[in-house]
């Protein structure tokens, strides 16, 4: 992928037209790399070589400044710290040419655009309704943005913001663009499923086209899988995404639709734990007869709009599409959740089928789901995995599991009947008579030796009232003497009563055994709770225990859940009372917590000797809020290291930083960070993380960049940790978290 730079350069040189120019441009800030104060300073050398007409010049910044949110496509959301970045101004005529850029639509500003498309961003406002706050992320047919909806916000309507999918500039040239959104609308109007994105309807404000739709709160799949250091997770706790993904495909496959451009950015997990397949906006029809107008008219596929790493071999030669596109895309998303990595390593299908390319088995699968997943891979329709229901049913290990321990259930059931059967009919064939120990021969003159046989045994369950009646013969037990009872008669056997067993008499009955004493139950220790929450994955957790009583701590991720916690510990041997104050860690926030947790558990077991406090308390901020963290440190000289875990995968170190350069603290000593409005707050608004890091030594020996990769500050603070813990001993190490929230002022 072509850098800003080169993309700029080759506008300014003649090789890209306008609309080619702001086509790249797309692309290339969400796989550049860098941050948005290099992208700036990038932009600001070209600007001074070969200025930019103004109105290119002033989108290419905002879409610059915006960065953080784009690089989290379709809804992820994370807190920024406003930054500024001297680059060259625009001239004065740049107003105008701003104007038009986002204007909406007018004579006048359409005369100061001079003809070009118009470009739509962040702060415009679509018919005069919607105003685009966010943008959530850019995609192969349009930029999604999140939307107020002015009218729900004047009906005082509790939800009033939306989502709403601009057509990119470069399709808006295409004939049928309109048509492609008026059909995707259509399209996921009819696939109303829990596990598909609601789509609402589509319209257009001058050339911009546009798709409205449910505003979703959460991140995509994509984003989980670019984390650093992502090596993929357990199946157990995959299998939910997997379901849900087949769950949205199987019902859109049922009603003849075929996704076409499934991807882990097209599908969304909610901050509520659900699935959300989005963006059918290339989906084809296939067997659909009433639809077959839509297919000649216009072909959504005719956009381009597919991704190589997960199309199909037959998408990619333009065949016909079916059900086993999506079903190959799926086993792609499956295999790169469960190991980290994309089975053909982002190869085309057809490039890793030309060269032989063969998937290794991961390590966690089974047999049987090792075969469908391979099934799912093939690059051949007639050997792929037929249906998403029987990928599902192959792969999904726990509910056959679930559904084997109800067969098992019902085998157990079904076979303790039929040997208390075979006991009663023994017992029956075998006992002697009432008469003189011949066995008994009811009905024999009226039906063959079989039919009495399976009489015998279908009155089994009724024995025991027969018993009683055959104590004191009555006018049935007369009639099977006689020989002439019918086959139902069967039910009173003429067997003694001794070979049954029998209620003791009236008159002596059986003294009652003494119940055994209870077991006392199991002690209740922390040195077995220890153990327990270190399997906890991706979490931080302190445990106290007080008799038979549990209270726990901390921090659990949001894909492990506190139910499944509490379900956990709630069954430990000794614990009667469980008290969980623990609170959801995003999934993204593995990596840190992996290094940092130890140290928090420490902590918190010695009484929380170092704390970190964001006020106001709760962590809930608001735009242009300061920043202000409140700092306790333990009782030994110490070194304060306060950082802050971006969603972006950054880490902002804010003490040590060029701002606070002095972290020295003696024992015992209160700090307040931030209180003369260092940092301010603002957006893009969501759910982060703060946190404090106390070492009896400076951290590192020389100062780390005001920001970097938090794949590569985990590295070098893990090698640095157990140098420190190696020397001066793990306890003077001590950690602690604090979420924060921001939210957008409301008017």
């Amino acid at each position: 992928m072509a850098s800003l730079a080169r993309v700029i350069h080759d506008f300014q040189n003649g090789e890209l037209s306008r609309d080619e120019f702001v086509a790249q441009l797309d692309s290339t800030l969400t796989t550049e790399g860098l941050g948005p104060t290099q992208l700036l300073e990038m932009l600001g050398a070209a600007h001074r070589q070969a200025p930019l007409p103004d109105d290119l010049y002033v989108e290419v910044r905002r879409r610059i400044e915006q960065l953080r949110i784009s690089n989290v496509p379709a809804g992820g959301e994370e807190t920024g710290i406003q930054t500024t970045v001297e680059i060259p101004s625009v001239r004065s005529t740049s107003a105008g040419s701003a104007g038009s850029a986002g204007g909406t639509g007018d004579g006048a500003n359409a005369q100061n655009a001079a003809g070009h498309d118009q470009i739509k961003g962040t702060g415009d406002t679509l018919n005069n309704r919607f105003v685009l706050e966010e943008c959530l992320g850019i995609g192969g047919m349009g930029t999604v943005y999140k939307a107020l909806d002015l009218r729900k916000l004047e009906a005082s309507d509790r939800k009033p913001y939306l989502a709403i999918k601009v057509l990119n500039v470069q399709f808006r040239g295409n004939p049928n663009s309109l048509v492609a959104l008026q059909r995707e609308a259509r399209k996921a109007q009819v696939l109303a499923h829990r596990n598909i994105i609601t789509v609402y309807d589509f319209d257009r404000d001058g050339p911009i086209v546009y798709l409205t739709m449910e505003y979703l709160s959460g991140k995509p799949l994509s984003q989980l899988l670019r984390t650093p250091g992502y090596q993929g997770m357990p199946v157990r706790a995959a299998l939910p995404i997997v379901r849900g993904m087949c769950a949205a495909l199987a019902y859109a496959h049922e009603r003849g639709f075929v996704h076409c451009d499934f991807k882990p950015a097209n599908v969304f997990l909610t901050t509520n734990a659900e699935v959300k397949v989005i963006d059918f906006g290339i989906a084809r029809v296939f067997q659909r007869p009433e639809e077959e107008s839509d297919a000649t008219v216009f072909d959504p596929g005719s956009l381009g709009a597919l991704t190589p790493a997960y199309a199909s071999p037959e998408m990619i030669e333009h065949r016909e599409p079916d059900p086993r596109d999506d079903i190959y895309a799926l086993g792609c998303i499956t295999y790169e959740l469960l190991t980290g990595h994309h089975p053909f390593d982002r190869l085309s299908a057809t490039q890793a089928r030309n060269a032989d390319f063969k998937p290794q088995r991961p390590p966690n699968l089974d047999a049987r789901q090792w075969r469908a997943l391979r099934a799912a891979l093939s690059f051949d329709r007639n050997t792929r995995m037929p249906s998403v229901v029987r990928f599902i049913a192959e792969f999904d290990n726990e509910a056959r599991a679930e559904k084997s321990g109800k067969l098992a259930k019902m085998g157990l059931a079904s076979f303790a009947v039929v040997c208390a059967a075979a006991v009663g009919v023994f017992a029956l064939r075998s006992g002697p008579s009432q008469e003189g120990g011949a066995p008994a021969n009811v009905g024999a003159s009226q039906a063959p030796a079989e039919q009495a046989g399976a009489a015998q045994e279908k009155a089994v369950a009724v024995v025991p009232p027969t018993v009683a009646q055959s104590a004191a013969p009555g006018p049935a037990s007369a009639a099977a003497t006689n020989g002439t009872a019918p086959a139902t008669s069967i039910a009173t056997p003429t067997t003694p009563i001794a070979t049954l067993p029998a209620a003791p008499p009236a008159a002596a009955p059986a003294t009652a055994k003494p119940e055994p004493k209870p077991e006392p139950k199991p002690a209740l220790t922390l040195a077995a709770i220890t153990p327990v929450l270190a399997q906890v994955p991706c979490s931080a957790l302190s445990a106290t225990v007080q008799d038979h009583a549990l209270t726990v701590r901390g921090f659990v991720s949001q894909r492990y859940g506190a139910g499944r916690l509490k379900e956990t510990l709630a069954a430990l041997p000794g614990v009667d009372t469980l008290t969980l104050e623990v609170e959801p860690l995003a999934d993204d926030k593995c990596d840190a917590v992996k290094t940092l947790a130890p140290h928090w558990v420490r902590n918190w077991q010695a009484g929380r000797v170092a704390a970190l406090h964001v006020r106001p308390p709760g962590g809930q901020l608001r735009d242009g809020d300061p920043l202000v963290v409140d700092v306790t440190t333990p009782g030994f000289d110490s070194y304060v290291n306060l950082d802050y875990y971006q969603l972006d995968g950054s880490v902002v170190h804010m003490v040590p930083s060029p701002r606070a350069k002095d972290n020295q603290a003696p024992p015992h000593y209160a700090a307040t960070i931030g209180g003369a409005g260092d940092w301010i707050v603002s957006k893009p608004f969501g759910s982060e993380m703060l946190v404090l890091m106390i070492t009896p030594v400076p951290l590192f020996d020389k100062p780390r960049p005001e920001s970097e990769s938090r794949a590569d500050y985990l590295r070098a603070l893990d090698t640095r940790l157990t140098q420190i813990g190696g020397k001066y001993g793990q306890d003077r190490i001590v950690a602690d978290f604090a979420p924060i929230t921001t939210k957008p002022r409301t008017p």
